[in-house]
């Protein structure tokens, strides 16, 4: 045995799992349960080099969604590891009225992450409507046979500089829009390509309307290529800070 895998946090009412689930690792290992006061840890034994690959990303899923068929669990993040079962009971304990009050924040309400970026060939015509000194700018240089190096130059940092304000403007309109329809939001970290990357908390009841404004902003913002996966267990919600779901190989 190398350690305790943690799958999620529940509360010790939360009913039992099937008997002899598999979880993570070949051969698959057997997840339980362990208590301590009002909270327990859905856990199992934790293969040698655990790595993220695809079957045990899926068989990680998999128990949190038999988990969370019968009432609230908090997800936690692929390769969650502790040294042993008290270890993970300690963390338990001294965590526990955090826990608690998660456990109720969420109990309910699935995550949705949503990434946005730029259409290039929409966003450009957008900025060059919005922006007259790019369009005046522009005319001169197809006047004059395209313009100097200096010309084309000045015209090219514009066009940078005003793709990258509306990127910014666009990510803080599109959280705007989205979140009178979520109970919470985390930002998520930038990434390459991406000029959002927000997670949203929504109410399972209300996910209908949720994806009804995201297809709204869709259709009013045609310069935005809006991508959302979910629902997704609330990883971005269990501890302050952003994430995002684990991505398979």
């Amino acid at each position: 045995m190398s350690g305790t895998y943690i799958y999620g946090i529940a509360s010790t009412e939360h009913p039992s799992l099937p008997a002899g689930m598999g979880g993570i690792g070949e051969p698959a290992r057997e997840v339980r349960i362990v208590k301590e006061g009002p909270l327990a840890a859905i856990v199992s034994e934790s293969p040698e080099n655990l790595r993220p690959k695809r079957r045990d990303l899926l068989a990680h899923q998999s128990v949190l969604s038999e988990a969370g068929g019968g009432g609230p669990v908090l997800p936690m993040r692929f390769g969650s590891l502790a040294p042993d079962d008290e270890s993970v009971t300690a963390v338990l304990a001294e965590r526990a009225d955090h826990y608690l009050e998660r456990l109720q924040a969420l109990d309910g309400k699935s995550e949705y992450n949503v990434k946005a970026q730029h259409d290039e060939e929409a966003v450009l015509h957008q900025v060059m409507v919005d922006n007259p000194e790019l369009r005046s700018l522009t005319e001169a240089n197809r006047k004059s046979g395209g313009g100097s190096y200096e010309d084309r130059l000045r015209l090219g940092e514009l066009v940078v500089s005003a793709v990258q304000t509306r990127e910014s403007e666009d990510a803080v309109e599109l959280q705007q829009l989205l979140e009178p329809t979520a109970a919470a939001v985390s930002t998520g970290p930038e990434s390459t390509g991406w000029l959002a990357n927000i997670s949203f908390l929504v109410d399972k009841k209300a996910a209908e309307h949720f994806l009804a404004a995201v297809e709204e902003v869709r259709q009013s913002h045609s310069h935005l290529d809006i991508t959302v996966h979910g629902p997704l267990p609330p990883y971005s919600f269990v501890d302050p800070g952003p994430s995002e779901p684990p991505a398979t190989e």
